[in-house]
């Protein structure tokens, strides 16, 4: 495949398990397979802590502070000063992995409702973009966004054009992995249409969607051309606007200037 450049993982889990054995060999090589820059991302505070150490000994690797909903059960009472010492990382630039997700439902609905609400109106209160997680769960995530209005981006979209649109609405900016380039992903493409360019991010959600033709294998940075070529076709432009677009967005929803 064709070698791109300025390339943004928007959402990456380098610190699960997946990872073992091979992350420092793969981070260290990922900048000279295009990749300028990497949100790790965090599912609990204690990835969080992990992603900090990512961030610190690689330049191109930023990290977020946030329970993903799935461990919303396991959220301390002292969630915010937990949040405040993590923020006060120069490189800890966005509040997340948040959100719902009513498949699993791994942690009682209420119970995420609740943690997600707590972590919005932290994100609000100091002016940090989020990044949401929502899965089966589209209306009461609009609900909640409606209510706080934060800055920042919806991951791994699979949403309606009309929710696309809700959105948008919002000032949020929209995020797409490997998913797009599936078989079924009819809604994602009918979604990408309505999204304006310079509101797109690109993202893997690695270790996990890995895009086709390289689906089932454990997903790495460096796939993200074959997510850009469909997002790129999709939108009518050239898979390096697509890239360079989706690499300002993101420096735009973080508030970074990668080198």
């Amino acid at each position: 495949m064709t070698q791109y450049h300025n390339i943004f993982d928007s959402h990456s889990h380098y610190d699960a398990e997946q990872f073992d054995g091979e992350r420092e060999a793969l981070l260290a090589d990922l900048p000279q397979r295009g990749i300028r820059a990497v949100m790790a991302a965090a599912d609990t505070l204690e990835s969080a802590a992990r992603g900090r150490k990512m961030a610190e000994r690689y330049d191109y690797i930023w990290c977020s502070a946030g329970i993903h909903p799935h461990d919303a059960k396991s959220a301390p009472d002292n969630l915010e000063a937990r949040l405040d010492e993590l923020f006060q990382y120069e490189k800890c630039k966005a509040v997340g992995e948040i959100g719902l997700d009513y498949h699993y439902d791994h942690s009682p609905r209420e119970k995420q409702r609740e943690v997600f609400e707590r972590h919005l109106a932290y994100a609000v209160k100091h002016d940090l973009p989020v990044i949401i997680h929502d899965r089966e769960a589209h209306r009461n995530v609009m609900d909640l966004l409606v209510k706080y209005r934060p800055r920042g981006v919806v991951h791994c979209y699979s949403g309606s054009a009309e929710m696309a649109k809700e959105l948008l609405k919002l000032g949020l900016f929209i995020g797409f992995t490997g998913a797009v380039t599936f078989k079924n992903a009819r809604r994602a493409i009918e979604a990408l249409a309505v999204i304006p360019t310079d509101r797109l991010l690109i993202e893997t959600d690695c270790p996990y969607m890995a895009p086709v033709p390289l689906r089932g294998q454990r997903c790495d940075s460096s796939m993200i051309p074959h997510t850009a070529a469909v997002m790129a076709q999709a939108k009518g432009l050239e898979v390096q606007q697509l890239l360079d677009a989706t690499f300002e967005n993101a420096c735009r929803v973080y508030g970074i200037s990668p080198k």
